[in-house]
């Protein structure tokens, strides 16, 4: 996670990982925005990111092998052109700690995702000396097979 710093925001993606802490418990979320104008690249970037956001979260349920989650994610952001650019695995828990078991990630084997598990679901595509986009959600995995999402912002594409 990054430090707060005054600094003058500037025309590109403006990525903001936030959250708030109840009774101990944490919650996380990230969007990106815009600022000025996007182009092209940008806006196919995005869409790719939000894409591999919404297949990963279709795909987190009950009894889903947490890699074969965030392969779902990785599959899509490396075939649509920009393997190498999703540098960290796809969610992490949350709950007393920001970031606890279980991950999303490929290093997690035969792990499955269990009832009561909250996670996040964060895909994000990082340009190096460009520009970086991501898009995060915290879920809860039910026992039914559904899934409950905590995160209720928009994802569309917003430019300021």
């Amino acid at each position: 996670h990054g430090v707060p710093r005054k600094i003058k925001l500037e025309k590109g993606f403006l990525t903001m990982d936030y959250g708030a802490m109840v009774n101990g418990y944490h919650s996380d979320m990230t969007r990106t925005i815009v600022i000025g104008k996007a182009d092209a690249e940008m806006k196919r970037l995005y869409d790719t990111v939000l894409e591999a956001q919404l297949r990963a979260l279709e795909a987190a349920v009950c009894g889903a092998k947490n890699a074969d989650v965030d392969k779902v994610a990785r599959d899509l952001i490396d075939g649509a052109g920009y393997a190498g650019c999703f540098g960290h695995g796809l969610g992490h828990g949350v709950g007393l700690e920001i970031h606890e078991s279980p991950n999303l990630n490929s290093r997690m084997g035969d792990a499955v995702l269990t009832p009561g598990e909250i996670i996040t679901v964060e895909p994000g595509i990082y340009i190096e000396g460009k520009y970086g986009c991501r898009i995060e959600d915290m879920i809860l995995i039910n026992s039914d097979g559904s899934v409950y999402n905590f995160t209720h912002s928009a994802k569309d594409m917003i430019i300021l």
